[in-house]
This record gives structure tokens, C-alpha cells and sequence, in this order.
């Protein structure tokens, strides 16, 4: 059973929907710009020389989970179809016969600075796993994030970032508030659809399966992290970390518009009823692109957005900060 945060879930099921379901946005854009004003943010910009010393490492890789997402979805060709460059900022044209270093390399690397709020519809207690799909229908998307400590330059590893965000319809698992699909739909409480923690690895990389995400009334596609450092690598019996350690990073992913345009012609996301969001519009990635790149770097696995979609991006994490943050509920199927 899900316990929700007294008081908290009972205004989310009542308050009006203004832009973010449940939630203030320019409040959220006025706590993030100042943070990045304070003493104790700092972005990846010192790190660029140890980053890009990694690029041989990181473009095998990601080369082979490329190959591996098609021999899974079952797309016999290996050529990549379709390459979106950071397409709002470099200048680089990429095809599907570029060199691996062009498609994989630094200068198509994203990085996002730290950030400072969770969103309204955090739930902690999530389950420890990669594939975060819960049978949700929707265009496959596989993302990784690798993980750099801002203060080293170095990828931090035994990192567990969490991940969530909406389904194909604007609608998040976990919570009931208007706005959030049927606000009268109790059973949603227990739903862990595309929510899921993991563990950075040696090289600081998370990986996380699901489908692409839906927009909602407000904004754009996105999807929201949160990393816990120092954290003991074991879960409890029903799989999720064990409360304790520091929260270091909140942040949020973006996409490209085109995707965006592309998958929103895929059904379900054709059923979606909410209002769009571009993210021209959105006010939370404006004032992220104003210091920083928090838009994920991709490749089309087929021909189609439809046969998947492999993404990535590089996160700054400030090991020595300890966050506060407010979950909306709690997820324990066992009580």
C-alpha cells in the first residue's frame, strides 16, 4: 500500500491545475535560478579536458548498446537512420554513415548542471531496476547518464539515481491528484510505472528502459532524476535502496523538439487529451538552457522513431551538497 504525505496528497487531489499539475512552475523556475546564483553551485565547465580524455570508452559502449537495442527490437538493419545533434546549439551535421567519434563524441555530449527541486510528483521507495516499462505501451526508449563529480572531474560511481516521469498520456504512476488522469483512480497509488533507481557504475553510467515519455498540461516531455550518494548498495526484501546517505543531485532531461513532434504522431501518444507544452514554451527548460544543455543526445535505432530510440547524457554531481526534498508517497507493496 502506498502512504501518501498527509496534507500534501489531499492538495494534490483538490488544488486547481495551473501549468504543472499540482504544482507552481514559475516557483519552481525562481528556486532554481537562485540556486544557480548561490556559493554552492558549480557546472561542468572545468571538467570539459577529463570528459573528453573518456570518449574512446564512451563510444564503444554506447556503440554496442546501439547494436544490442536493434538485434532486441529485431531491426536488421545496423545503420543509424537518423542522428540528432544538439541540433539548438552545434552546427555539426551528422548522417547515418558519420564516424562513430562524430555520432558518440564530446561535442555531442550533453551535460546538465545541477539543479534544485524535485517536482510534485516524487515517490520514494521505488524499486531497484533497469527496465521501468510496467507494460506501459509507447515508443522504446533506452537512456543512459553518466554520472561526473563536479568538484573531481572524474565519474562517480555506486551512485543510485532515480528516475521517473509520465506515461505516453501525461499521466505519472504512484500518485492520484486532478489533473493526473483519474483523480479518482486509488489503484494508480500502487502503479510503479516508469519509476526506477540504479546504480552508476565504474564509469558513472546508469541505464534505464521504458518508453518514451507523454507530455501534460504545462510541460514538456521530460524526465526527472534524483541521485543519492553514499548510499549502501543493498535494497530491502521487496527492492528498493535502503533509506539513507545524502541526496547530492535533483535535476531534469529534456529532448529535442523534432523527437518530440515525431513520437507525438505515434499512438498512444495520438490519444493524448492535455494540453501541448513545447519546449519553446516551457518554463523550466528555458531556465536551464540559460546555463546549461539538459537535452539528451540520440539515435533511432530503425528507420522510425516507432522501432526505439537510444538517448544520452552527462549529469554534474556536487558530492558535497545534502538536499532536502518532499515525496508526494511512498511506494511499499509489502504494508
Amino acid at each position: 500500500m502506498v502512504h501518501l504525505t498527509s496534507l500534501l496528497a489531499t492538495a494534490l487531489t483538490i488544488l486547481p491545475i495551473l501549468a504543472h499539475p499540482g504544482h507552481d512552475v514559475a516557483q519552481e523556475a525562481a528556486e532554481r535560478a537562485a540556486y544557480r546564483r548561490s556559493p554552492e553551485y558549480q557546472d561542468l565547465a572545468p571538467c570539459a579536458a577529463e570528459i573528453k580524455a573518456r570518449d574512446s570508452l564512451m563510444i564503444e559502449r554506447r556503440m554496442e548498446q546501439v547494436r544490442q537495442l536493434q538485434e532486441k527490437h529485431g531491426i536488421k538493419s545496423r545503420s543509424l537512420t537518423d542522428v540528432l545533434n544538439k541540433n539548438h546549439q552545434s552546427s555539426k551535421q551528422v548522417t547515418p554513415s558519420s564516424p562513430a567519434a562524430d555520432i558518440f563524441g564530446s561535442n555531442s555530449s550533453c551535460i546538465l548542471q545541477p539543479e534544485t527541486t524535485e517536482g510534485p510528483y516524487y515517490v520514494s521507495g521505488e524499486l531497484v531496476r533497469s527496465d521501468i516499462t510496467s507494460g506501459q505501451q509507447g515508443v522504446p526508449l533506452t537512456f543512459d547518464v553518466q554520472l561526473i563529480d563536479t568538484n573531481t572531474c572524474k565519474p562517480i560511481s555506486n551512485v543510485a539515481l532515480e528516475a521517473w516521469y509520465a506515461n505516453s498520456t501525461g499521466v505519472y504512476g504512484g500518485v492520484t491528484a486532478g489533473g493526473n488522469g483519474n483523480s479518482g483512480d486509488r489503484t494508480n497509488l500502487d502503479n510503479p510505472m516508469l519509476r526506477g533507481i540504479q546504480y552508476s557504475d565504474t564509469d558513472g553510467i546508469v541505464q534505464f528502459a521504458g518508453v518514451f515519455p507523454g507530455h501534460y498540461t504545462g510541460r514538456t516531455s521530460h524526465i526527472h532524476i534524483l541521485a543519492h550518494h553514499n548510499v549502501q548498495n543493498v535494497t530491502k526484501s521487496y527492492g528498493t535502496i535502503i533509506s539513507g546517505g545524502t541526496i547530492s543531485h535533483v535535476g531534469q532531461l529534456f529532448f529535442d523538439q523534432s523527437l518530440i513532434t515525431s513520437v507525438e504522431k505515434v499512438s498512444p501518444y495520438t490519444t493524448n487529451k492535455q494540453s501541448l507544452t513545447t519546449n519553446a514554451n516551457d518554463g523550466i527548460l528555458a531556465g536551464e538552457a540559460a546555463t546549461s544543455d539538459p537535452v539528451f543526445n540520440y539515435v533511432l535505432l530503425g528507420s522510425t522513431v516507432s522501432s526505439g530510440i537510444f538517448g544520452w547524457a552527462t549529469v554534474g554531481i556536487n558530492s558535497k551538497l545534502s538536499k532536502t526534498v518532499k515525496a508526494a508517497a511512498n511506494y511499499d507493496p509489502t504494508d
